[in-house]
């Protein structure tokens, strides 16, 4: 059970929202409205899913931070094994349905589209964290877990760069489509940001000296 009192519901919506991208795939299927290439078209929306909750999951402590709201810390690593989820997904409706597990060809393309190699990155760098996301890792490891779950900064990073370039925008040069990947590119650098130590400290203080000081308001 939820440690909140009552209907866990922060959970339930987490797991309501985790096979909602795959539910949505089925309905397109069943009901034709997938593009005209749906093999496609069910790859992006799986790489689509992944991003949403990657970047869901690097929200968690700058929820908490700016609101002090505990509930949603828990939360994290159900956002986090999404996220992997749908990654390997991703990756497999590429390789394996697209591709027919062609490793030759596969190879091919990992060396000659960056994106693609960049992809493969990402879910490289989520595999250790998925692996080790249980408790019985966190108490083997001790402060190694803490190090290595760092990599999810780094996979924040390259999966916005690979979302870029999939679309075939140029987030340096800000040429191409690139308003879509430019926008979650600058969600993830805030992110990051709050996640630093000293601004991380700066937003907690302020954010309980506002609420001492409408505590004072409400009983004045």
């Amino acid at each position: 059970m939820s440690r909140d009192k009552g209907f866990p519901w922060p959970r339930v919506l987490v797991h309501l929202l985790g096979v909602l991208p795959l539910a949505s795939i089925f309905f397109a299927a069943l009901t034709g409205r997938l593009t005209f290439n749906p093999i496609q078209d069910i790859e992006q929306r799986l790489g689509r899913a992944a991003l949403y909750f990657l970047v869901a999951s690097l929200a968690v402590t700058p929820i908490y931070t700016l609101t002090g709201w505990r509930s949603v810390l828990p939360r994290r690593r159900a956002l986090g094994l999404y996220a992997f989820l749908y990654a390997s997904l991703h990756f497999i409706t590429f390789a394996v349905i697209d591709y027919g597990f062609d490793l030759r060809e596969i190879g091919r393309l990992i060396l000659e589209k960056p994106f693609i190699l960049l992809g493969l990155t990402t879910g490289l760098l989520l595999l250790p964290l998925a692996v080790t996301s249980f408790d019985y890792f966190m108490r083997k490891m001790g402060k190694k877990w803490k190090s290595l779950h760092r990599l999810v900064y780094i996979a924040g990073v390259t999966v916005i760069i690979h979302y870029a370039w999939a679309k075939k925008g140029d987030l340096f040069a800000l040429q191409g489509d690139i308003l879509k990947p430019l926008l979650w590119g600058l969600l993830v650098v805030s992110l990051l940001v709050l996640r630093i130590p000293a601004v991380r400290r700066g937003v907690s203080g302020l954010r309980q000296r506002v609420a001492g000081r409408g505590k004072v308001l409400k009983s004045a």
